[in-house]
């Protein structure tokens, strides 16, 4: 009976928008586009936010919330798909349609960030607005702790006590997940569309990005995190910029050392890279660039040799594969090295330089060697051996997948086709080669898909599940709204917009 009813609600909502918008199997106007955009975007600025910001998941009515963790009504999320690229898409719309509605969106999510902005220089995963829950954290903004004090040097006299307490709640950087550079990308083009008018945002820009440049290694890498701001950057006499080798041996068990510096896990040096891009085509200071650069090079020194020419997700000082945590060893990642080829492609389409293009072939080559017989490729390659491995439940290594955890993807998809076809193409045209955009009717079919699923607010729901304040899943009647649903969405109508001029 709930599935009939819920079904019924769903088939009522979809021919109110319909009979009011677009008639079944017909293309949507730029007229009608626009009007779903306005009404998508206004819903979520004007319902949705909580002081311009937002987080992952919603129960339909707004009574529950949730990002990574759990989210009361004070706290919004950095960790993407939250604030920053939710303000992304709303300036994407107002770069598509030209109403500062969208703008005005995009510039409270940017202040959103403004607020949550860590003396350390970065962000972490979540923002509080709850004036006492702030006390306890080191933002630059007001209300917060803001005290210098809960910066103080471990080494320096009675600065030991305060530093170990603080450090990891009050002024944590986080580069995972494309946490910290994520909501510097959404500052710099919101400071560049407001054309650099809003103090307060272009000044926090500035400072989260002299901070990304100072906790760059000398290799050109970056590493998990970090909860000071830094006042140079990493001594290359202990962090020797060198090639990647292979060890001697590895352990088989989790040594626990957290050892690795040099991250490629989580896109933490891919994602710093592209955002330095960006920071230089916005700001055209050269210094932006030499960052990227430099964080091309690494991701050329730490190719492994043959015979597997790929890439691992973490390095130590010495430029080898380390373990991170306990389900991710010393090995060649079948998933990061995808990611790390498509940013050489990125790089070498920015600068034109060669370099970056050359490293691609015999990667591309040797993951096609290494693809499983159902042509997927293992998340991990053994060293040397290049035997698949896999991890039991326990976290114990195997090279059987019968009994993997499910919370970690130890087979995924590979791209190996995409990424080779965009290869050959930047490679016989150049860097300013660009692939064939979607036709017309594929933009307006997916157009009306869109307008078609959304409901009398201007909402999208779909079946599915958040938390309570107690932390029980719930899976409402009505569905959820999801940002992520909701970025793809505006993504969708913008392009179609574009293309119906």
């Amino acid at each position: 009976m709930i599935v009939h009813i819920r079904l019924l609600a769903r088939i009522v909502a979809a021919l109110a928008i319909v009979s009011a918008t677009v008639q079944a199997d017909e293309a949507p106007t730029r007229k009608q586009a626009l009007a779903a955009l306005h009404e998508a975007a206004r819903f979520f600025h004007s319902e949705v936010a909580v002081h311009g910001g937002y987080v992952w998941k919603y129960s339909s009515d707004l009574k529950y919330r949730q990002g990574e963790g759990l989210a009361y009504d004070q706290r919004i999320w950095v960790q993407p798909p939250g604030t920053p690229a939710v303000g992304l898409a709303m300036l994407k719309a107002f770069e598509a349609a030209g109403d500062r509605v969208y703008l005005d969106a995009a510039r409270d999510a940017a202040h959103a960030l403004v607020r949550g902005q860590l003396h350390s220089g970065g962000w972490p995963y979540s923002i509080t607005f709850d004036p006492q829950k702030r006390l306890e954290c080191n933002y630059r903004v007001e209300p917060s702790l803001g005290k210098p004090a809960v910066q103080a040097d471990p080494q320096e006299p009675g600065g030991w006590a305060v530093w170990r307490r603080r450090r990891y709640k009050a002024n944590m950087t986080i580069m995972d997940d494309d946490t910290t550079p994520s909501a510097l990308r959404l500052l710099m083009r919101v400071d560049r569309a407001l054309q650099f008018g809003d103090a307060a945002i272009h000044e926090a820009a500035a400072y989260g990005l002299a901070s990304l440049i100072k906790a760059q290694y000398a290799v050109g890498a970056w590493s998990h995190n970090y909860d000071r701001f830094p006042r140079r950057a990493p001594d290359p006499a202990y962090y020797p910029v060198r090639r990647a080798s292979y060890p001697e041996s590895w352990s088989p068990k989790w040594t626990k050392r957290f050892s690795g510096c040099y991250l490629i896990n989580d896109r933490i040096t891919l994602n710093a890279i592209r955002t330095m891009l960006l920071a230089h085509e916005v700001y055209g200071k050269r210094e932006y660039l030499d960052s990227a650069l430099r964080g091309g090079d690494f991701l050329l020194r730490a190719q492994m040799p043959d015979p597997q020419p790929a890439w691992a997700q973490q390095y130590d000082r010495q430029m080898q594969p380390v373990w991170d945590r306990g389900f991710e060893p010393p090995a060649i990642t079948g998933f990061e090295s995808q990611d790390v080829i498509e940013t050489l492609l990125l790089l070498y389409e920015r600068t034109g330089e060669k370099r970056y293009l050359d490293a691609v072939p015999k990667a591309l080559a040797y993951l096609r060697r290494s693809l499983l017989v159902d042509g997927k490729l293992a998340r991990f390659y053994e060293l040397k051996t290049n035997r698949p491995i896999y991890f039991t439940k326990d976290y114990r290594i195997t090279y059987d997948l019968a009994e993997m955890p499910t919370h970690y993807q130890f087979v995924v998809n590979s791209r190996l086709d995409a990424i080779a076809i965009r290869y050959r193409m930047l490679a016989r045209s150049g860097p300013d080669a660009r692939p064939p955009a979607a036709t017309h009717e594929e933009l307006a079919e997916g157009a009306r898909h869109v307008i078609e699923s959304m409901d009398r607010r201007g909402a999208w729901t779909e079946p599915g599940w958040v938390r309570d304040p107690e932390g029980r899943k719930v899976e409402p009647l009505e569905g959820i709204i999801r940002c992520e649903t909701f970025i793809a969405n505006l993504r969708t109508l913008c392009q179609f917009l574009g293309n119906a001029r």
